[in-house]
This record gives C-alpha cells, structure tokens and sequence, in this order.
C-alpha cells in the first residue's frame, strides 16, 4: 500500500509540476530533464555541462581536474525522489544518484537537488547550480 501512495503521489507532483510549465515549455523541460540525466548516468559530463545555465557555466568554468574526477567514477542508477515547483514558477527536482568509483569498485549514494529556469530569449530549460557534487564528504 506504501509503495501505491508514493507512485500516487509522484504523479500528482508531476502533474502540478507539468501545470505549472507552459504547454511547449513543459514538453521542453521535460526533454531538457531526460537529456541532462542521461547524460550524467552515462557518464556524458560534457553534454550534462551543455544543460547548465550559461551564466552559471561562464562564472565557473569547469576545470580538466573536474573533468577527471567525474571520469573516475560510474554512476548506476539516477533517480527521481521528489519534484515540487517554487513560487517563482522553476521546478525542482531531489535526485538520488548512485555513485561507483572505477578504481575501489565502493558505491555510495549522493542526494542532489535541480533547479531548473526557462530562458524565454533561448527557449531553453538551463539547470542551475552546476553539475551534481559528487564528491560531498571531501
């Protein structure tokens, strides 16, 4: 029965979610969604960093360094955990990902949270905030 009300609850926050977005702009967010998490599941850092906020993108370069650390490790599984929309109109999404770190083969699990702004001059979903911070202990 639990796991009903969740799955019942999800899709009530997707929906409101989805209500909140305009028509074209919700279709597009979730493209935008699909495209980011897939990229960071599979390990596509650089297509993930093409979904980050141009202006967040420009202010924080993302350094070699970064770019090593994150092919270091694997990530299995990237999911959703909660969605909710801010009274500004930007959804958010709490995301569990699972973290495997190529070397030690240890897995741990990283909670992250996406914020997500419309760019009406582009007519693009930008994620705020960066790539997910993998790393949060060090």
């Amino acid at each position: 029965m639990r796991k009903g009300m969740i799955a019942w609850m999800a899709a009530i926050a997707v929906a409101l979610l989805l209500a909140a977005c305009g028509g074209g702009q919700k279709n597009a967010l979730l493209a935008a969604q699909n495209a980011y998490s897939g990229a960071i599941r599979w390990g596509e850092i650089e297509s993930a960093w093409a979904r980050v906020d141009p202006e967040y993108r420009e202010q924080h370069p993302l350094s070699q360094l970064e770019l090593d650390r994150y092919a270091q490790v694997q990530i299995s599984h990237y999911r959703d955990l909660d969605e909710t929309v801010l009274p500004d109109g930007n959804p958010v999404r709490l995301i569990e990902i699972g973290v495997i770190n190529k070397h030690t083969l240890a897995e741990r699990t990283v909670r992250y949270r996406e914020e997500w702004r419309w760019d009406p001059v582009e007519k693009a979903w930008w994620i705020q905030g960066g790539l997910p911070d993998l790393w949060p202990e060090d």
